[in-house]
């Protein structure tokens, strides 16, 4: 294949890539975006290995078989529940793909057509250096935060006396290692540049709390995107330059918005001091007030008597996998002529859009379904809010306690409705590791019971008072 041709697939390739973004930014068009994915990578690949000078057809081939088969497993496997952590150790896995090229680069740099052994140009020196770091600490900060949210380590922040020092003293070595490495392109400071970025990564995310997480998977994944452009430029591949480009900057865009919603500062996600300025909250779950307790009766009950219904879905309800009876509990109000909506927290589960997906999933109608900003103010004026797995989005210490470590973030004001239901198995805190003062107010009735249990429950008793 000629330049021009593959200057032209490439081209073809980014257009499908933009096109993607565009269509996941919507769950009506995500499975469309979804697809202009796929056909663009397909686009993007068959270009690559189409270049002349591509040798050991056999070992891509193999490559790709193995992965694919990887890939299609994984996919059939995985549970909706899952899906943060399955993201996040696909993030360490470009990061690791971006330090073995880099590395690549480096040891045969005639191969890349970037000089010779000891003799690499400068410029190619700073995107190997630049990629490599970035790529080492995307892939050690993967691994922490895929095992924060796989429960493998504790998802609390993990803290030492002079934590930020040191992170300001291995950044500042960093980047002395990269001028280093930029103008000898000497083999030592390469390996060091690589064990330092790997240590920055294990240490920029081990001081950030479970809650926080879906910012920080949202930041990897721009880190990711960066590491990619910066090998692009090694490479002089305008795809992966494109592609990179597109993730690094979406992933950023995304994680700003997020923090914003949270009010939460960018730079302590990028520095690594993310959710450690906030104190912790007494714990409300050895309180000797009363909690009142009521049944899937109860519930159908003031619900149908109520004029209208907001149900807040939380990761409890993904772990149940109760997106489907929620669906026929819905159905069964609107016949009854009760209003019912959906109010979804920007960081309601594990990731952005984690509760859209599901609730796409059941079929629940797109305008049925509200962002915390559209929907905040009515709960006031709602009969019911029905709190289905979700705790830390709906914790007034947010507003109230300024030591609580979720204090300023905004919340779904549930705590407002005339009655909250609030489906849970037991009184313990939520991923924040803050216990939720909404258990003891006097309006709410608490449901114990697997979220998917309780809402069958649920459908039952509202199928039976017909």
């Amino acid at each position: 294949m000629t330049q021009e041709l593959a200057s032209y697939g490439y081209l073809v390739a980014a257009i499908l890539f933009i096109m993607s973004l565009r269509g996941l930014s919507s769950p009506e068009s995500a499975r469309a975006g979804n697809l202009y994915g796929v056909i663009g990578m397909v686009i993007a690949i068959a270009v690559t290995v189409s270049m002349p000078g591509v040798l050991s057809w056999w070992l891509i081939l193999a490559g790709l078989v193995i992965g694919g088969a990887i890939g299609t497993f994984i996919s059939l496997r995985i549970r909706m529940t899952a899906l943060p952590q399955l993201v996040a150790a696909f993030h360490s896995l470009v990061g690791l793909a971006a330090v073995f090229v880099a590395s690549a680069a480096y040891l045969a740099p005639e191969a890349f057509g970037i000089g010779t052994a000891g003799n690499i140009a400068t410029g190619s020196l700073i995107e190997m250096g630049l990629g490599t770091a970035i790529g080492a600490i995307t892939f050690t900060g993967s691994v922490i935060a895929f095992a924060k949210l796989q429960a493998i380590m504790s998802g609390a922040p993990l803290v030492f006396r002079g934590q930020h020092a040191l992170n300001a003293a291995l950044g500042i070595a960093l980047v002395g290692l990269l001028v280093w490495f930029a103008i000898k392109g000497a083999p030592i400071a390469f390996i060091l540049l690589i064990v330092l970025s790997l240590a920055l990564g294990f240490l920029l995310i081990l001081p950030i709390g479970g809650a926080d997480m879906p910012v920080v998977v949202s930041m990897l994944n721009s880190y990711s995107g960066w590491a990619a452009a910066g090998i692009g430029f090694t490479l002089a591949n305008t795809a992966l330059i494109v592609t990179g480009a597109l993730v690094g900057s979406s992933g950023a865009i995304l994680s700003y918005i997020m923090c914003k919603g949270m009010n939460r500062s960018i730079f302590n996600v990028i520095l690594g001091g993310f959710g450690t300025d906030g104190g912790t909250a007494v714990s409300a779950a050895k309180s000797d007030k009363p909690v009142k307790a009521g049944s899937a009766e109860d519930a159908a009950f003031l619900m149908k008597n109520g004029g209208s219904v907001i149900i807040v879905p939380g990761y409890g309800m993904a772990v149940a996998q109760a997106q489907h009876a929620l669906r026929e509990m819905a159905d069964l109000l609107k016949k009854a002529g009760v209003q019912v909506r959906y109010a979804i927290h920007p960081v309601a589960g594990r990731m952005p859009g984690h509760m859209n997906v599901l609730l796409a999933e059941a079929n629940v109608p797109y305008d049925e379904v509200f962002e915390l900003d559209e929907i905040n103010r009515d709960f006031a004026a709602t009969d019911v809010a029905f709190v289905i797995g979700a705790n830390d989005v709906t914790n007034p210490a947010a507003k109230t306690d300024p030591q609580s470590a979720i204090y300023g973030m905004p919340i779904l004001e549930v705590d407002k409705a005339k009655t909250v239901l609030f489906v849970k198995r037991g009184m313990s805190s939520g991923y924040a590791g803050v216990d939720n003062e909404l258990f003891f107010r006097d309006n709410t009735m608490m449901l114990f019971a697997d979220a998917k249990k309780m809402t069958e429950d649920i459908v039952k008793a509202l199928e039976h008072s017909h």
